[in-house]
């Protein structure tokens, strides 16, 4: 049986009972830094006065786990056998997907276990009404890429969740800024931990005040877009355009997945 177990962002305390008992079976765990994870059981087991016993530890990170799995013999899995990353939910923007996919590909029988969740508890704490958002991750580092992806997360119809390091959340800021310095921002660091703090306002303000911040620790940026009533276009919209047949037949190729030379001589032939 394989579990995947989230693991405390911050305040041990958030751990589950649950989570406990599968730690106390578990003979082999399989975590993203094998030094975080033997911290973690250590620190759990001082304040609950707990008795994990001896475990076989197994490093597989985002640089090794397609590697690691591809080892794998599903005998382990015979054993009970647990995935943590450092913090959080594992396989949301953290390892832990290849092995997933691995167990379903094998039949083996695994279960993800409920837990600590930055990205749903800073949205809860947001105050935006929305029910829907959209949960993006990390950016990419560099600049070009960063920004494109940031501008058509911003022209959503969805509030965007997004991580940030505390080295690139002013930048961030300013990025914003440069498309929308009105946009309404909801910052959360450190979320369960003893230096935890929010910010909320327009991205302009927001610049002017984190530059007078700590900017140490985790951030959770929740970016309110502007709520689109969207339609999909059709067929018959795209056909009744007054544009050349060609262009036509490239977007109804788009929306359709048809051969574009196929539905151009349909268009010429109707």
């Amino acid at each position: 049986m394989l579990y995947f177990i989230p693991t405390p962002i911050g305040n041990l305390e958030d751990i589950t009972v649950r989570s406990f008992e599968v730690l106390k079976k578990a003979e082999v765990i399989f975590c993203e830094d094998t030094r975080v994870t033997k911290k973690l059981l250590k620190l759990l087991e001082d304040k609950f006065s707990l008795n994990f016993g001896a475990k076989n530890f197994i490093s597989m990170h985002s640089h090794n786990e397609e590697r690691i799995v591809s080892t794998l013999d599903t005998a382990l899995f015979e054993k009970c056998v647990v995935y943590v990353s450092d913090a959080g939910m594992p396989c949301i923007s953290d390892p832990g997907v290849q092995l997933v996919k691995f167990a379903q590909e094998n039949s083996i029988e695994y279960e993800v276990l409920p837990g600590a969740n930055a990205a749903v508890t800073a949205y809860a704490a947001s105050g935006f009404e929305e029910k829907e958002f959209t949960f993006y991750g990390f950016l990419p580092h560099k600049s070009k890429n960063r920004l494109i992806e940031l501008q058509n997360l911003l022209a959503s119809s969805y509030n965007v969740i997004l991580y940030e390091s505390p080295k690139r959340v002013l930048k961030l800021i300013d990025e914003i800024c440069e498309i929308d310095p009105d946009t309404i921002i909801f910052l959360q660091k450190e979320i369960s931990k003893l230096h935890q703090k929010s910010y909320k306002d327009s991205a302009k303000n927001l610049q002017k005040t984190l530059k007078k911040e700590n900017l140490n620790g985790e951030w959770v940026a929740i970016i309110k877009t502007e709520q689109k009533q969207s339609q999909a276009i059709t067929k018959e919209d795209i056909i009744s355009l007054d544009i050349p047949k060609k262009q036509k037949a490239k977007l109804l190729s788009k929306i359709t997945g048809e051969d574009i030379k196929t539905i151009y001589n349909n268009l010429i032939n109707s």
